[in-house]
């Protein structure tokens, strides 16, 4: 089938929008090839000490014959379940590597912090700009410059996205995501909700709460529901910087372990000195970041892909926003239910069809660009196969077949609704993304009064004192990059939805985020202008009556226009200081909003490559 319309014309406009910014990054990442740090530019000493540790075999290949050498960026720890196997990861990569004539080094590593542990606690402040600090440590491993092509071992989060935003600074090599794969499932995640909303209310005690918990994430892998750790996963798939089929394997199972081999086989392939090079600047196009935004509607993925998306993008010189999503969100059908959007998870979401399943859909449907360049050989009709264990232990690839569930995957001519996952609202309260795909159909319009609160603190005392047992528009301020680093405010929901299933009409409006599972809630996110900048949800008081509207894309306070332009802005509370927070005081002030990706390093480094732009194009050393 031909190209949906709407898909070639949103495309069309990013690539003008963005015609002198990734004309520049492309003319830097020809100029980091020719001209820029690589092993056969350095010295006797520079090989020297990169070498010392290595052995014997590895020394001659890496000095004298200059065989492909790939480097790992690695975010191990064995605190984070999804982490964890990582460890085991480098010494197999090394074999792997040498059995195709090639040598592999920890290049370097970057920390990964858990939004699961640190969900409603001072450390939150930190989440997302680590996403910064994880970029900025890719690009110092590979600033040793020994590297033909670059391994990303992360999963999570906003870990992902920052291996992504730095390894694209180096995008004159290649470089492939390597997933560790999800945990076996746990707890039925109805039955978690249910006990969380229990204790909520004061029906069960802290000892049964953690039993569930416990009871949910058991083990090594990824969480299972579909948040933003796995929205990653298929971000990564649709972007062609995985390997087809990767993205939900179990952990430690034969298969995963095949793919990992076959991932660093095809990697040294596509190396700068391997067979078929593919450097990221040229995989990571508009097309590519196109055919993600068409996934993220697809699978109704985590909404806080309306901030790493674009911060992806930034990083190649590719400018996209939230009018790019929602034009998009209104052609591509919802055709996955998983949770939070339904009861099952990754693994049975993975054993119904799949990514591969979705892709064909989405494929056959018109709404990919099929010529989008991937990793893979054959592009991203490679990505609509299943991928099996061969006779021979390794991996082997068939067709995609139809789901085998239809409430849980569907085809895109019977979808679960006619258009994507997340919409965009708007009105006189700003701008923001809300999850539709989470979301009851009788709940997708909100009218009720507001209630103003600076904190999740405050919200959840509230509620335990029975002031939100009536319909109300919850307005949470002050959650914005700058005002505290955008903490994600999930533990809202299980208070929130208390009141919702007795009957209330509920709904959540924050200049925050919510986590990628974020559920049955009404919630509309990321509003900008944000309220420490003086945008408009500084300017609701107790009791406005608030319209929240997924079917027309409103989001409105019902004031008197006259009265609304004359008030003043509400100014939050700034909390700066506490476990770590005061140290990303510079990231603060300098953060742009969540549409364009609230990273503040980005958005430093175009304002000084806009001021050396002609001196880049010209292959001026900078």
């Amino acid at each position: 089938m031909s190209l949906n319309s709407v898909v070639e014309s949103v495309t069309s406009r990013i690539i003008e929008r963005s015609k002198t910014s990734r004309r520049r990054y492309l003319t830097l990442m020809e100029r980091n090839r020719e001209k820029g740090a690589d092993r056969s530019r350095l010295t006797c000493g520079n090989l020297a000490h990169a070498v010392a540790a290595s052995s014997a075999a590895d020394k001659q290949e890496l000095v004298f014959e200059q065989r492909p050498n790939l480097g790992i960026i690695t975010t191990y720890n064995d605190m984070l379940s999804a982490h964890e196997p990582y460890g085991r990861y480098p010494e197999q990569m090394k074999v792997f590597a040498r059995e195709v004539g090639a040598t592999a080094q920890v290049a370097g590593g970057a920390p990964a912090m858990c939004d699961g542990v640190t969900q409603g606690q001072e450390g939150m402040d930190l989440s997302l700009f680590s996403r910064d600090v994880i970029a900025q440590s890719t690009a110092v491993g590979l600033s040793h410059a020994m590297y033909d092509g670059v391994a990303l071992l992360g999963i999570c989060d906003k870990i992902v996205p920052g291996l992504l935003m730095g390894a694209l600074r180096f995008g004159h090599l290649p470089g492939m995501l390597i997933p560790s794969g999800p945990m076996t499932s746990g707890l039925p995640n109805k039955e978690k909700v249910r006990v969380r909303q229990l204790y909520v209310q004061g029906k069960i005690g802290k000892d049964e709460l953690m039993k569930a918990e416990m009871a949910s994430y058991h083990s090594e892998g990824t969480c299972t529901f579909y948040g933003t750790a796995n929205t990653n996963q298929m971000m990564a798939e649709f972007l062609g910087l995985m390997m087809p089929d990767s993205s939900f394997i179990p952990v430690d199972t034969p298969l995963r372990q095949a793919m990992t081999r076959a991932s660093v086989h095809r990697l040294v392939e596509i190396s700068n000195k391997g067979k078929n090079p593919r450097p990221m600047a040229e995989v990571v196009n508009e097309k590519a970041i196109v055919n993600a935004i068409v996934g993220l509607m697809a699978t109704g993925g985590s909404t806080n892909h309306t901030i790493h998306i674009p911060a992806v993008a930034r990083a190649a010189g590719i400018i996209v926003n939230w009018e790019d999503f929602a034009e998009l969100s209104a052609v591509v059908p919802t055709l996955c239910k998983v949770y939070p959007s339904g009861p099952s998870d990754v693994n049975k979401f993975n054993e119904v069809g799949g990514l591969p399943t979705v892709i064909s859909e989405l494929s056959s449907a018109g709404l990919l660009h099929r010529d989008a360049p991937t990793i893979s050989e054959n592009g991203l009709d490679d990505y609509a196969k299943r991928a099996l264990m061969g006779n021979d232990k390794n991996v082997v690839y068939t067709p995609a077949k139809p789901s085998s569930d239809l409430e849980i995957l569907r085809g895109a001519k019977e979808p679960f609704h006619p258009v994507g996952g997340i919409q965009l609202l708007q009105g006189n309260l700003g701008r923001g993304v809300y999850k539709s795909s989470a979301v009851a159909d009788n709940l997708l319009t909100i009218e009720a009064p507001a209630r103003v609160f600076q904190s999740q603190t405050a919200v959840k005392e509230a509620q335990k004192a029975g002031e939100l047992h009536r319909d109300v528009v919850v307005i949470v301020i002050g959650q914005g990059p700058r005002g505290n680093g955008m903490p994600e405010l999930h533990n809202l929901i299980p208070s929130l939805g208390v009141e919702l299933d007795q009957g209330f009409k509920i709904a959540l409006v924050t200049d925050g985020r919510l986590s990628g599972a974020s559920g049955k809630v009404p919630a509309v996110v990321h509003v900008g202008p944000e309220a420490q900048v003086g945008g408009p949800l500084a300017k609701v008081r107790d009791g406005d009556v608030i319209r929240v509207c997924a079917r027309t894309g409103k989001l409105e306070a019902l004031v008197d226009e006259k009265e609304w332009a004359a008030r003043t802005p509400t100014k939050p509370h700034r909390a700066t200081a506490g476990t770590g927070r005061e140290l990303f005081a510079l990231m603060r002030e300098a953060a742009p909003s969540a549409e364009e990706g609230a990273s503040p390093m980005l958005f430093m480094m175009d304002r000084e490559l806009e001021e050396i732009g002609d001196d880049v194009e010209k292959g001026t050393e900078v």
